[in-house]
Parts: C-alpha cells; structure tokens; sequence
C-alpha cells in the first residue's frame, strides 16, 4: 500500500457548532472508512443526546457496504435514529432517496441534500459554520 491509498475517506470538519457532526467524504469509501464513521458518530453520540450532521461529498466513488460487519450497521441505524435532529447531504450523489428507503418511514429526523454549490444553504440550514484548524 503507498501513502495515498492510506489516506481515510472520512475527514471530520470542525464547525462553530459543537452539537453539529460535519465530516467530508472523500474518494472510495472502505469497510474500515465505514466503522471508523460510525465510531465517530458515536462518540458524538456520547457527548450529546441530539445531534445535527453534515455530509460533504468528494470526488465520491463508493462504498464497500458489504464488508462492513452487519452489526455495525444496525447499531449504526438505531443510534441514528435516536440521536439525529437534522442531516444536511452535500454534492453528488444524492444518497438521501437511498436513506429514506433504508430507515423506517417516516423518518424522525429531517433529511435534506444540497447540491455542492449551494453548500452554504446547508450550512445556514444547519445553523453553523465550517472553521479553519490552525
């Protein structure tokens, strides 16, 4: 493996909003990508019983959902269920038809995708803000 093929496909963004999960998704997304996201959210999960989450699209070209344990991704849907106010899905592809038909109708949680030029709506949607790391 060179270094390029080791950089993670989800990269958390810092945001003026620390009830706010925004992460980038980047490229092809792994099975270790994918429980490395759901161990994310969990952890934000822990730190505050409601959350909003932003999802911005990269370059994306995948992910590997069937290496990813099954239980991962049943505990992952309930805690979603339980934890997520809002969800803002930013660029291409449009994955929220897909959620919508994943989780049980209809959903607790409102669930909205913005094109990538019109990430800034998704953001005053959410009510943040992205912020530099220094």
């Amino acid at each position: 493996m060179n270094f390029l093929e080791s950089v993670p496909a989800i990269r958390r963004i810092d945001t003026d909003r620390d009830t706010l999960f925004a992460v980038d998704v980047v490229g092809h997304v792994t099975s270790a990508d994918a429980e490395n996201l759901f161990g994310l959210l969990e952890a934000a999960y822990a730190l505050h019983a409601k959350i909003d989450v932003l999802v911005r699209m990269v370059d994306h070209e995948g992910v590997d959902w069937a290496e990813v344990s099954d239980e991962t991704v049943k505990q992952g849907t309930a805690h979603a269920l339980e934890h997520v106010r809002r969800c803002a899905a930013v660029g291409k592809p449009d994955w929220v038809p897909y959620a919508q038909g994943f989780f049980a109708a209809p959903l607790p949680f409102e669930l909205r995708h913005f094109e990538a030029q019109d990430e800034a709506d998704a953001w005053r949607w959410l009510g943040a803000r992205p912020v530099e790391r220094r």
